[in-house]
């Protein structure tokens, strides 16, 4: 397939199963996924060329202003115009750094994590293109319970899980980068159900402005 998406995967201190990891992205016929550590991808001179940028990074604390990931985030970061996709633990990283909430919007992000919960996700809106034609699924997966997402996101999937906060995937602008947030995703577990592999695609195709 030509013109493929080009996709940073970007990475940080949580441990994770790292070849179902890229077998996943493996799996997308119309994505090329560069798997690297959040400090060298900062540093990268050609870290603009990506269509998008997935962050799977859980990452503590605010790094201090001389580091080149704050330089980058606080410089070019969301005012390229590439998608940005922030990947389970990725939204909690920065736990009280105001600038993460601006990029999750998300204003408390303490919480606490229950493995291999049963959740049933429902699609909150079936007009928006990652959504669209989507049915409600059920996914085994590790979930947070934590504050809801601000109010200035559009929530896609929600679930009624006592063990969960309720907002499972939401979309948001920041600068001028389209944002998805995806609470989804601990590991291969999850990774290999039908509905996250479909929503995840998706949500990487429209933060790059591939899907309308």
């Amino acid at each position: 397939m030509t013109d493929k998406l080009k996709v940073a995967l970007i990475t940080e201190w949580h441990p994770f199963d790292v070849v179902n990891f890229q077998e996943l992205f493996r799996a997308y016929d119309d994505i090329d996924a560069y798997p690297q550590a959040w400090d060298i991808f900062a540093q990268d001179v050609s870290r603009d060329s990506y269509d998008a940028l997935v962050f799977y990074n859980m990452s503590f604390p605010a790094p201090p202003e001389d580091d080149p990931r704050r330089r980058y985030l606080e410089g070019r970061f969301g005012n390229t115009g590439q998608g940005i996709v922030l990947l389970h633990h990725a939204i909690l990283s920065y736990e009280t750094w105001p600038f993460w909430d601006a990029v999750s919007g998300t204003k408390d992000r303490r919480f606490t994590y229950h493995g291999e919960q049963e959740l049933r996700c429902r699609v909150a809106d079936n007009q928006h293109p990652i959504t669209r034609g989507l049915d409600d699924f059920t996914v085994v997966d590790e979930s947070y319970a934590m504050a809801e997402p601000a109010e200035d996101n559009e929530v896609l999937l929600t679930t009624d899980h006592p063990r969960s906060l309720r907002a499972i995937a939401w979309t948001r602008t920041y600068r001028d980068s389209r944002v998805f947030c995806y609470q989804s995703g601990h590991d291969d577990t999850t990774w290999r159900n039908p509905s996250f592999r479909t929503m995840l695609h998706r949500g990487i195709r429209w933060t790059a402005g591939r899907l309308h």
